[in-house]
């Protein structure tokens, strides 16, 4: 689902475990029917394409929920994170599967069509206001940790106390393992064949990596990931990660594509000043392998019940 393969891990009575791992499950599905923008029956892909629209355009609650939060972390990252990215990500997945720079004029046009401007949500119940031709909602960079965030509240509701729920290594955890402190989830380094791993032991909290490891590609001597710098329209260069711990996995996967675009200079100032959210950058600078982390991490990779 979402386009990767997702994995719920339960601690609770074999008949009820299994039925609430199966109803998260379910819940995940149902996400991605109104989340994706690949299937032109979402409602997403309808609202993109209803763009411009000539009034607000009113929202599911889970869909107004999510533009709502990739709105506030826009704003918060200066627009190193946009949903309104979907006409550079076409191009650029075009770019990738060519070998080639998107054509000047092609990007001009792209370009015009992303940006605050082009979306506008608000109200409760929400609406959603696209202002300009040619734009495409993109929510990949968001979309799977709210999905997460659902399916752990569905299993708390389900009474189901220890939880994970990993999206291919987007992970959202609620209490731990019995007898354990934590689960225990391994961070990679930026070149699997060498040493820098580390494990952190995640409670209540959420973790995402962003980066190139998986999708990349060389043009004109240069590796760019398929990360989408809405402020160029091009792939962020690499090799290159950030690893985001955060309150919640809404919160871990946007931020991890804003810092993965912003760098560990720029992202590093971006993380600290959000709460509960603490990062590991890893990256290649002449042809050493550096890393850097944020305060906090990885620590907050432990939190109570409560959040604290």
């Amino acid at each position: 689902m979402m386009g990767v393969p997702w994995t719920v891990t339960v601690f609770a009575p074999d008949g009820e475990g299994a039925a609430a791992a199966e109803a998260a499950l379910d819940e995940v599905a149902r996400l991605d029917g109104i989340l994706s923008d690949y299937d032109p029956a979402s409602e997403l892909s309808r609202l993109s394409a209803a763009a411009p629209t000539a009034k607000p355009i009113p929202l599911s609650t889970d869909l107004g929920a999510v533009l709502a939060r990739a709105v506030e972390i826009r704003t918060a990252s200066g627009g190193a994170f946009d949903p309104t990215v979907g006409p550079l990500t076409t191009l650029w997945r075009q770019a990738r599967r060519s070998g080639r720079m998107p054509l000047p004029d092609r990007l001009a046009a792209a370009r015009a069509a992303v940006g605050p401007e082009a979306l506008v949500v608000e109200g409760n119940p929400p609406t959603a206001r696209l202002t300009r031709p040619g734009m495409r909602l993109d929510l990949g960079g968001i979309g799977m940790g709210y999905a997460i965030d659902r399916a752990l509240s569905l299993l708390a509701g389900r009474g189901i106390a220890a939880a994970l729920v990993d999206a291919s290594g987007d992970i959202g955890a609620s209490g731990p393992p019995p007898g354990a402190d934590g689960w225990k989830v391994a961070v990679a380094a930026l070149d699997p064949r060498q040493d820098g791993s580390e494990t952190l032991r995640l409670t209540h909290a959420a973790v995402t990596t962003s980066g190139d490891a998986f999708q990349a590609v060389e043009i004109d001597g240069r590796r760019y990931s398929h990360i989408v710098d809405p402020r160029t329209g091009l792939g962020v260069p690499g090799p290159a990660a950030v690893t985001v711990i955060g309150p919640d996995a809404i919160t871990a996967d946007a931020v991890a594509t804003a810092a993965s675009v912003l760098g560990p200079v720029a992202g590093s100032a971006f993380v600290a000043g959000l709460a509960g959210c603490a990062a590991r950058f890893v990256w290649q600078e002449e042809g050493r392998s550096r890393s850097s982390t944020t305060v906090g991490w990885p620590d907050r990779a432990r939190r109570s019940p409560d959040g604290g």
